[in-house]
């Protein structure tokens, strides 16, 4: 019987062993896309204790910060709600979620919570209740007192070179300001463009939203389709001098429909004046809006990530009481693949398609994602067009496989950008340590089934690649 997450955690052959341990453990990580705060990174914030990292609590204005993959699993153990988003003491609330942790076998998180103790903590003890009490004490001695163990440090303690963080088109971003002229902090730290609140016409509080917009770029108001995508891209263009790499769009699914934009502009009115309009009118404003965005993209080399397929807030009544983002979404079905081609047809066709990762929600979808790569790749980057990694739900073991599986199907996983945690821990970086031993594994497994050669170059190159070179050349770190 194999030990419990020895060095060798999911390396099943010796090549598995040797790819990742001389080559893919040593590279720097490219955390592309996140939910971290740049204001304690620049603030170097140091947690009282483990449940802070772990599973958070309520932030001044009522709303809720922390893992809701954690709050999940609690849910799914029967936790009481106080233990969970509500005030109850921290090392009760740790207790609850060390109780349904032990009931996660077969779930990522148990081996991300495990990888993250040993890997920060020195901890080799899996963490039960009976370890509960030592694994506390410890860790939290560590968090208030370890020079290493503030925000930065975890952060060069797992080797970062790039964070991408999410950030609304009307944030000042101040705090990466701040970041940028402290010559103390090593990591790049840039955001990313977010600008869904003003492409979903159709949901609530956009009117209210557009009203936001148009203060942030100087104006009383916007009153039109075309205006609000003039603000959009002077917001873009600041994010580009701030150094932005990615934008992001998380999209119920994706739109394609081209309409006049004398109509677009009827229809936007309508919404500002409190109408609703009909889905055909809101697919022809989103359309509009995210083709000019992808020119704008390609103009200045920022990467275009479209997040689909996703069914927020499927419980009314506890989003209603906590708010959205608070682990309450499931994956949706969608068939809007050809509407994906259509959008990325029309920004190659004036040769303006900007470099775009494409992640479903829907693991059914990797194959058909897999084969839509190939439509839109050019000479201007390996792998332009990327089948982004594993999401979400899928960022399991055999998720990640999938996803992996797929693209070497049907692309070129050498070219792949990576792995990226998605996360609102600082903990989280041992999600690439978990990747990067599947991938090893997979890669090893291959060559010890006579699948692919072993000549180490090559392997070294596509390991390397993978791991770290590949996003470094992608993002123009």
């Amino acid at each position: 019987m194999k030990a419990f997450m020895d060095k060798n955690f999911l390396l099943e052959t010796e090549t598995a062993q040797h790819l990742f341990h001389d080559y893919a453990d040593k590279m720097p990580l490219v955390d592309y896309h996140c939910h971290i705060s740049p204001k304690e990174i620049y603030e170097d914030r140091r947690f009282g204790n483990l449940a802070e990292v772990w599973l958070g609590g309520k932030n001044p204005d009522g709303t809720y910060f922390g893992d809701h993959y954690k709050w999940r699993v609690m849910r799914s153990n029967g936790t009481p709600e106080d233990y969970i988003t509500g005030d109850k003491p921290d090392y009760e609330r740790f207790l609850k979620f060390t109780e349904a942790l032990e009931m996660a076998i077969g779930n990522p998180m148990y081996h991300w919570c495990n990888l993250e103790l040993h890997k920060y903590f020195g901890i080799e003890e899996p963490l039960t209740l009976e370890t509960a009490e030592m694994i506390w004490n410890k860790c939290n001695d560590m968090l208030q007192n370890d020079p290493d163990m503030t925000v930065r440090g975890l952060i060069k303690k797992s080797n970062v070179a790039f964070i991408g963080t999410t950030d609304d088109p009307i944030d000042s971003l101040e705090w990466h300001q701040k970041i940028k002229e402290d010559p103390s902090i090593t990591v790049k730290v840039c955001p990313s463009f977010r600008p869904d609140k003003a492409i979903n016409i159709n949901k609530e509080g956009f009117a209210e939203y557009i009203g936001k917009l148009a203060a942030s770029v100087g104006k009383e108001s916007l009153d039109s389709a075309e205006e609000v995508i003039d603000a959009l891209i002077q917001r873009l263009e600041f994010f580009a001098e701030m150094g932005c790499r990615a934008s992001d769009h998380g999209l119920d699914y994706i739109p394609f429909r081209k309409g006049d934009m004398a109509d677009i502009n009827a229809s936007f009115k309508k919404v500002m004046n409190g109408e609703v309009i009909t889905l055909e009118e809101a697919e022809e404003y989103q359309t509009a809006v995210l083709v000019a965005l992808g020119k704008a993209y390609h103009r200045l080399n920022i990467a275009m990530q479209l997040h689909y397929s996703c069914h927020r807030n499927a419980n009314e009544r506890m989003y209603r009481r906590l708010g959205p983002d608070t682990g309450f979404d499931m994956i949706a079905t969608n068939s809007c693949g050809e509407d994906i081609a259509n959008l990325l047809s029309e920004l190659d066709y004036t040769n303006e398609c900007p470099k775009t990762i494409l992640y479903s929600l829907n693991p059914v979808d990797n194959e058909l994602l897999g084969t839509l790569l190939g439509c839109f790749q050019s000479d201007e980057v390996p792998g332009k067009i990327q089948l982004g990694s594993a999401w979400w739900f899928n960022d399991t073991k055999s998720g990640m496989e999938d996803q992996m599986r797929a693209l070497a199907n049907l692309g070129l996983l050498g070219n792949f950008v990576g792995m990226l945690t998605d996360s609102r821990s600082f903990l989280s970086y041992a999600r690439h340590d978990y990747f990067r031993r599947i991938m090893c594994n997979m890669i090893g497994n291959w060559v010890e089934n006579g699948e692919y050669p072993n000549f180490d170059a090559s392997l070294k190159k596509i390991v390397e690649g993978i791991s770290y070179n590949n996003a470094a050349r992608y993002f123009g770190l």
